[in-house]
């Protein structure tokens, strides 16, 4: 889980429907990256083993249908969480996350004389 290339940001109100290529499972986003997201509330019996899963991401204003490979679960009682690496990642995708990500501190580019 640490091994991660992009930067996670926390986010609210987004549902994602998961089909593991064999039922259709609903859950909530707890957060996203421009390469993955985590995905908490999944029932346990969602198949994690499956190789590609397909995800619809929505919520206010965004909808997004991506397929991805799951990378991590762990289960709590009767739920899972997941986090999924984004297969041929959308543009769209990139833009939207681009929104909640934090602005760097300083701009190595900029030089005050």
């Amino acid at each position: 889980m640490n091994n991660r290339v992009c930067e996670r940001v926390g986010i609210d109100g987004i549902c994602a429907d998961v089909s593991d290529g064999v039922g259709f499972f609903p859950g909530m986003i707890s957060d996203v990256s421009r390469s993955g997201l985590c995905m908490a509330e999944l029932p346990k019996r969602l198949n994690d083993k499956t190789r590609k899963w397909i995800v619809v991401v929505s919520g206010p204003g965004i909808n997004f249908k991506m397929a991805v490979r799951p990378k991590w679960a762990t289960e709590t009682g009767l739920q899972k969480m997941v986090g999924v690496e984004i297969l041929n990642t959308p543009w769209a995708w990139t833009e939207f996350v681009s929104r909640f990500e934090s602005e760097p501190e300083d701009d190595i580019w900029e030089i005050n004389l």
